[in-house]
């Protein structure tokens, strides 16, 4: 007996059957734009009748597996088969809008069927049955005609609700509502059942069915690598523990999802993380390949419960990771610094996922040295891209290996601080050239604010908000010493008129302000502007206006120790300062000699 039945056949005889989405399958995820082309593309063919003879329309293949007489798990297709569903509900309901007494116990018959239960109850059963919880509800909603209002809106649900609103929009602006319109709607729905057609493969076995999934869709078809991935586990898994791995994957998409992250690219870094070796780079259209030829190394086959748990721990730390927390949820302040240096900034996560076993001290002091890292590439431009990304695999394999921290000293000894060194000079260089426009604006925020946290930090202590770079980048504006539209007073009196636009932009011309006091400054010259920068409490700021002296010997005197006051602001002022930031730049991100 033949394991495998192909048939071709037309949505009329598609639906005479039922069709179960198991709850491992994705979840509905057709957008406006694939349903509109899916509707309209069957309509074009419709309209191109001539006389009475209509072109078939070809959707595809499906695969299935029987779950007994005339009920089938639907493997592959379901994107498909609910949008056509929808269809036929959508052509119900505007053919009773328009006539509530019109006579469609076929088309109706289609959507749902009345059974008897073993209560001798009736009971609806419908022909395509969603199991994921969520979409479940609105799919039978609308085949029942009911409110769609009281959903819970997933994403799933949706995709679904706007799939089915859009389905209604393109009929009612297609079959306007004229004396033709039932007999035109309804030609329309006898070409949708009967001459829209599909090649249904049905196989004996699920897993049978998601070998087939998995092969047709590595040989070209451009489907989604998650789906790939997940099945490809499904078809190693034993279908006991099916309930288990799919709860646990679609917890990973979901967290990821509402982190506005990709999935395909967490799986990427994790790859690299975990596995991957300096020079084995991969992108993310091969993640799925990697995995299918990677088989041993990942364990998915032999313990695919294991394989998801892993993954799914990797995604909650890598979210953790994101939002600027350790794993167990505590604020990560370097991580939260990272978030403030650059958003779409990724690469040190491969670094981060790569540990195992690392002591939380060490972890912590592995962030700051990767924030550090982050800066002093962004700064340098040093190493170029694919040196920078060949470094990060190499210390992720090293990292997988440390849990103690002599040998995470070693680490840093070995390899850390001698890619600081090869970029010491650049660093002091390119620091000292910065201007308002060699970043973004949060940018250039984030640096004096690390300048201004580490001076305070050295005067005051950590705590109280000031270990918190947020506090200095929220709540503190950027101001101009030199403005950027100085008056002509203030451009006459400068030493350097001709080029006072460029000293304004220079980082030696920025300071960090409180807003109450940079508003009343607005068009202030310096004489007037140290005055107030006398009553800002940060010190980096203060100083520039006045001495700072609290006995022998004091944490405050040691913080502002390197500082200067200014008894005027000229060209040379603005240089001064530029080489006092980048001094404090170099002990700031841990720059060596």
């Amino acid at each position: 007996m033949s394991t495998i039945e192909s048939q071709d056949m037309t949505l009329e005889k598609l639906f005479d059957e039922f069709y179960v989405i198991p709850d491992y399958q994705r979840e509905y995820v057709w957008a406006q734009k694939e349903v509109n082309e899916f509707i309209q593309d069957i309509y074009e063919e419709f309209s191109e009748q001539i006389q009475n003879s209509y072109p078939e329309y070809f959707i595809g293949s499906i695969i299935v597996c029987g779950r007994g007489e005339k009920f089938y798990e639907v493997i592959d297709g379901q994107q498909r088969i609910t949008t056509a569903y929808l269809v036929l509900c959508a052509i119900r309901d505007y053919l009773l809008t328009i006539n509530p007494n019109e006579p469609i116990e076929a088309l109706k018959n289609k959507i749902a069927t009345l059974y008897t239960d073993n209560w001798g109850n009736d009971q609806f059963r419908h022909r395509v049955q969603l199991q994921y919880e969520e979409s479940r509800g609105i799919l039978e909603n609308i085949a029942l005609q009911a409110d769609l209002e009281t959903i819970y809106l997933t994403r799933s649900v949706k995709n679904i609700q706007n799939a089915y609103a859009e389905i209604r929009s393109f009929l009612s602006s297609n079959f306007k509502v004229d004396e033709f319109v039932v007999f035109n709607l309804k030609k329309f729905y006898a070409y949708f059942i009967k001459n829209v057609k599909l090649i249904r493969v049905k196989t004996a076995s699920v897993s049978h069915a998601l070998k087939i999934y998995s092969t047709l869709n590595h040989r070209g078809l451009a489907l989604d690598n998650m789906d790939l991935l997940k099945n490809l586990i499904f078809t190693k898994a034993k279908q006991k523990n099916y309930d288990q791995i799919k709860v646990k994957w679609k917890k990973m998409i979901d967290l990821l999802y509402s982190s506005q992250e990709q999935p395909i690219r967490f799986l990427r870094y994790f790859i690299l993380a975990k596995y991957a070796e300096d020079g084995n780079y991969i992108f993310e259209k091969e993640v799925y390949d990697w995995f299918l030829n990677n088989e041993s190394l990942c364990g998915y086959k032999n313990e695919p419960i294991l394989f998801v748990n892993n993954v799914l721990a990797a995604a909650q730390a890598y979210v953790a990771f994101l939002a600027g927390n350790n794993i167990d949820g505590t604020v990560n302040r370097y991580l939260v610094n990272i978030r403030n240096l650059s958003v779409n900034v990724r690469q040190h996560l491969i670094l981060l996922l790569a540990v195992n076993n690392l002591p939380q001290d060490c972890f912590v002091d592995l962030c700051r040295e990767v924030e550090n890292l982050l800066f002093l590439a962004m700064l340098t431009s040093n190493p170029n891209q694919k040196a920078f990304d060949g470094m990060i695999l190499k210390w992720a394999g090293e990292l997988r290996k440390i849990t103690s921290r002599e040998d995470f000293n070693q680490f840093i000894a070995n390899q850390i601080i001698p890619s600081k060194q090869l970029v010491a000079d650049k660093f002091e260089k390119s620091f000292y050239k910065l201007n308002k426009s060699s970043f973004q604006l949060y940018q250039i925020k984030y640096i004096l604010a690390k300048i201004t946290q580490y001076i305070d930090e050295i005067a005051w202590g950590a705590g109280g908000g000031i270990d918190d770079l947020r506090n200095y980048i929220l709540k503190l504006e950027l101001e101009q010493i030199l403005s950027e539209n100085p008056t002509k007073e203030v451009i006459l009196d400068f030493d350097k008129p001709t080029e006072i636009v460029n000293y304004s932009q220079r980082l030696g011309n920025l300071t960090l302000l409180e807003s109450p006091i940079k508003s009343a400054l607005i068009n202030s010259n310096f004489t007037e502007k140290k005055l107030g920068y006398t009553k800002s409490r940060f010190l980096l700021t203060r100083t520039i206006a006045e001495e700072i002296y609290v006995g022998e010997n004091t944490a405050i005197n040691l913080a502002v120790k390197d500082l200067k006051i200014f008894e005027k602001w000229d060209s040379q002022a603005i240089e001064t300062r530029q080489v006092i930031l980048t001094q404090l730049a170099k002990k700031v991100w841990d720059v060596p000699e």
